[in-house]
C-alpha cells in the first residue's frame, strides 16, 4: 500500500499504480468530475498520472484560480485539432495560453476568413461533445520529431 497525504493533513492508503483521477474517484465521484489537474509533492500534475509510491496530492477543481490556465491550455489544443480536421494540410506552429485567453498561429497556403470562425467553433464543440480524455504524454526528442515528420510538420 502507498500512503496520500492531502493538503489537510489527512492521509489515505491505496493501492500501488493507481492513477491521481482514481484517486480521486475513490474519494468521490462529484471530486473527480470538478477536477481538471493535480498537483503531486508540490509539481502539476496529469490526472492520469500513476501513483507508485507515497505522496502529497492537493487536486485542482474548475472554479480554482490555477485552473483557468489548464482549460485554456486544453482548448488551445482543441482548437488546433479542429483546424487540422478541416483543413488537414495546415500546420500548427504555436499556441501559448496568454493572460485572457489563448491561440495558435497556423501555417497555410491561404489565410483564414472570417467565416471560417463558425466552422471552427461548430468543430469545437464536436470534440469537446465526444468527451475524450486529454492526456498529457513525455516523448523523447526523436519519438517527437518522428510523430510530426509522419504528420508533414518539420
Amino acid at each position: 500500500m502507498i500512503h496520500v497525504t492531502f493538503p489537510d493533513g489527512a492521509s489515505r492508503a491505496f493501492e500501488p499504480g493507481l492513477s491521481g483521477l482514481e484517486i480521486a474517484k475513490s474519494i468521490s465521484p462529484s471530486l473527480a468530475k470538478r477536477t481538471v489537474a493535480m498537483v503531486r509533492d508540490g509539481a502539476l500534475a496529469d490526472l492520469a498520472d500513476r501513483i507508485d509510491a507515497d505522496t502529497s496530492l492537493e487536486f485542482i477543481g474548475r472554479d480554482d484560480p490555477r485552473a483557468l490556465e489548464l482549460i485554456r491550455h486544453d482548448a488551445a489544443h482543441v482548437l488546433a485539432e479542429a483546424v487540422q480536421s478541416l483543413w488537414p494540410d495546415t500546420q500548427v506552429t504555436i499556441g501559448p495560453v496568454i493572460e485572457n485567453g489563448f491561440y495558435y498561429d497556423f501555417a497555410r497556403a491561404e489565410p483564414f476568413h472570417p467565416e471560417d470562425l463558425e466552422r471552427i467553433e461548430a468543430k469545437m464543440r464536436e470534440i469537446i461533445a465526444r468527451n475524450e480524455a486529454i492526456t498529457c504524454e513525455t516523448w523523447s526528442r526523436e519519438k517527437a520529431k518522428e510523430f510530426f515528420a509522419a504528420k508533414g510538420e518539420t
